[in-house]
This record gives C-alpha cells, structure tokens and sequence, in this order.
C-alpha cells in the first residue's frame, strides 16, 4: 500500500511541475523549431552553390546574424565548409557528402 501511495505522490508532482513549466517548454519547442527552420533554408541555398552570408541572408530572408551564427554552426559541426573569401567574406559550401537529404533536396551532382 505506501509503494502505490509514493507511486501515486510521484505522479502527482511530475503532473505539477509538467504544469509549472508548460510555458518554458512551448517556447524552447518554438525556439528549436525556428531554429531548424534558418537552418534548412540555408541549406536549401547552399545546394544552388556557393554563397556568402549576405547573399543567405538575402535569399532566405533572415537576418545577416541570425545567417552567420547558424553557418558558423554548421561549420563548426562539419555540415558546411569555408570557401574562397568574395570581396570581405568567406563563400560557404555544403561539405562533400552534404547532409543534402536534410536539406530536402539533392545536392548538385548527387543524381
């Protein structure tokens, strides 16, 4: 009978502290899924070739450094390499093997 009742006690705490952060929970789901948004639409982009962040940032629509966080992110994570530098900035590219099926399409010459 007290392992049901402690059983019973846990329930009812994780169901309030559930409750007691319902809304950090749905903003950090918004963040992520606006996050992951930029970061698929820079890769969309990059599949067309080459670019610079201002170009990103024109293409996509977002932000200069909301582009340079993210691709400083994804390089740092080996998704996209720095290429030759265009007037002040660095041209970025998919890296070889791409992640282009998270892109949602194929990267150039992947046919």
């Amino acid at each position: 009978m007290q392992q049901q009742d402690e059983k019973k006690a846990r329930k009812e705490a994780i169901k309030k502290l559930r409750e007691l952060r319902k809304e950090a929970i749905e903003r950090a789901t918004t963040r992520m899924k606006e996050q992951k948004r930029i970061t698929d639409s820079i890769k969309a982009e990059l599949l067309g070739g080459d670019k610079t962040v201002p170009e990103l940032s024109a293409a996509t629509g977002i932000p200069s450094a909301s582009v340079m966080w993210t691709v400083a992110t994804l390089k740092k994570y080996g998704q996209v390499v720095e290429g030759d530098a265009a007037a002040s900035y660095f041209r970025y590219r998919l890296a070889a093997g791409g992640k282009a099926e998270e892109a949602g399409r194929e990267a150039p010459g992947e046919s």
